[in-house]
């Protein structure tokens, strides 16, 4: 952020904002920053025991205090807080050989204290760098003081890319915070930047969908940088993330919902959620029906609800094309939806029996019974 010469009467105030990261940033950047360096020339004071090492550890800091501040990317910011849990890692080792050297002077030697620092103070580095998506993630969470109660629930491709979540948040049924992780992200783009054009096309909805998600302000919706890299699947790593978070996972995959189950984590499924919707019909019940299409079995015809639920209508191939009145006799639950069967209401069919041992042929469309009575 550039600093304008008129907004700051002396030299040292322009210097303390830049420090800060800008007069808009918060008052706790700099103090933390201070102590980075302290703490920094307190280890090199430890480790080498000399006040000119203490000056090189107080030099690093700052040197990376001031990389940070200058570069606003995300490997300088993944090098800051991998040197952070170096230190940590150094400090441990310096307090390790501190203890034990009061105890018994003689028992560190470089070599002996050389491999100790090295791998302390890599484990240190290691561990933040692994875990930074969780700890920016945390600290996102505690600045906006969210309550106990609040529940993160975790998007997959599949569920941004169907589009209904978004429709679903609109009515506030969704409570807590929606995580999109990172590679989720990556995924959806690089499903955006497909060859195919059906491919190419979902990919889009997708990230209009998400970003309709994020405009919404009913809803808080949160990027995870949190990756893991030792693990190839996507569908792995959601389910690690969701272990590691307690959240729940938001998805349209039925794979998924089974390996997630399988392993403690709970899953929302949205296809679920809209069988659920669906209005319940009772053998015995009439509705009406436009029979669309002629079905598997002999004599059969289908229709379909405004749902989609599939509706099986016996002796309704003769209908095909028609509106009619069907009488409930089943309804059958299958994994990829709900099918109701139907057959033709009796005084329907009975009617147009008469009509056809009277010989006068069925009403149809395009065709007017007074027509004929005319012609008599």
């Amino acid at each position: 952020m550039a600093l304008k010469k008129a907004d700051y009467k002396y030299p040292a105030q322009a210097v303390l904002a830049w420090l800060k990261g800008g007069g808009k940033l918060k008052s706790k950047v700099l103090p933390a920053r201070l102590i980075f360096a302290l703490f920094s020339a307190i280890i090199g004071y430890i480790i080498g025991g000399g006040y000119i090492e203490a000056g090189i550890g107080f030099g690093a800091a700052w040197t990376l205090i001031l990389l940070d501040i200058s570069v606003r990317r995300d490997w300088v910011r993944d090098l800051f807080l991998g040197s952070i849990g170096m230190g940590l890692g150094l400090a441990c080792a310096a307090l390790i050989m501190y203890f034990v050297k009061s105890a018994h002077p003689g028992a560190i030697n470089p070599y002996i204290a050389i491999p100790i620092s090295l791998i302390l103070g890599y484990s240190g580095a290691m561990t933040l760098y692994r875990y930074k998506g969780l700890l920016r993630f945390a600290s996102t969470s505690a600045r906006k003081a969210e309550s106990s109660q609040s529940s993160y629930k975790i998007l997959d491709t599949s569920v941004i890319i169907d589009g209904r979540i978004a429709d679903i948040c609109k009515t506030q049924f969704v409570e807590g915070t929606l995580i999109v992780p990172r590679f989720v992200l990556r995924e959806l783009q690089h499903i955006a930047d497909s060859l195919d054009v059906l491919r190419r096309n979902k990919g889009r909805r997708g990230l209009d969908k998400l970003r309709e998600l994020q405009e919404n302000p009913d809803v808080d919706v949160q990027i995870l940088d949190e990756d893991y890299p030792e693990i190839k699947e996507v569908d792995a790593k959601l389910v690690q993330l969701a272990k590691d978070l307690k959240a729940k996972i938001i998805t349209n995959d039925f794979n998924l919902n089974k390996v997630a189950e399988l392993q403690g984590v709970t899953v929302l499924n949205i296809n679920d959620l809209a069988n659920a919707l669906k209005p319940i019909v009772l053998p015995g019940e009439t509705m009406t029906v436009k029979v669309i299409k002629e079905g598997k079995e002999f004599n059969q015809g289908v229709a379909y609800l405004d749902d989609g639920t599939m509706v099986v209508v016996e002796n309704g191939r003769k209908y095909v094309g028609q509106t009619v009145q069907v009488e409930v006799t089943t309804t059958l639950q299958t994994a990829a939806g709900r099918m109701i069967f139907t057959r033709v209401n009796e005084e329907e069919e009975q009617q147009e029996q008469r009509e056809r041992q009277g010989g006068v042929r069925p009403y149809t469309r395009g065709w007017s019974r007074g027509e004929d009575e005319r012609k008599g």
